[in-house]
Order: C-alpha cells, then structure tokens, then sequence
C-alpha cells in the first residue's frame, strides 16, 4: 500500500469511474473495501482498493478476498508491467 493512500467517497469514485454510487456502494460493502476515515455519515475509502475491485468486476476476475490481497495483486501486475 503507498505511504499516503488517496482518500475518495463512494461518490466520488463513482463519478471518476462513470459507475452508478449504488454500484459502487455495493461493491465496497460486498468486496470489503478499505475504509480509510469515516466521520459522521461520509466514509473515505481507499482510491486504489476501490479502483481494483472495478478492474476485477469489469474483466470479471474474482476480486482479491481482502484489501491485503488486493494490494499484492497490484504490486504483481505493476511489477509485471
């Protein structure tokens, strides 16, 4: 995980992913997404995690089972690259 992950809102994410918020409100809730912040009723997640549960739903790859695994998944696939 970076040293400072980018803090998002489900809707903001939604919009940076041209997603309906639902969608992506189910999604971190079902995939466990990392939550970053929360204060009051707005949560903050984490912009990678989030970005790479879409990735595996769009390519329809199973989705890392825990934010851990997710980052290894992005750290295989950089190196990779």
């Amino acid at each position: 995980m970076p040293d400072r992950p980018e803090r998002i809102t489900i809707a903001a994410a939604a919009v940076r992913l041209g997603k309906p918020e639902p969608t992506v409100r189910v999604w971190a809730s079902r995939h466990h997404a990392r939550k970053l912040l929360k204060l009051g009723k707005t949560a903050w997640y984490d912009w990678l995690d989030i970005a790479t549960i879409a990735r595996q739903l769009h390519r329809g790859e199973p989705v890392p089972a825990t934010p851990e695994e997710r980052d290894e998944l992005r750290s295989s696939l950089s190196a990779a690259a």
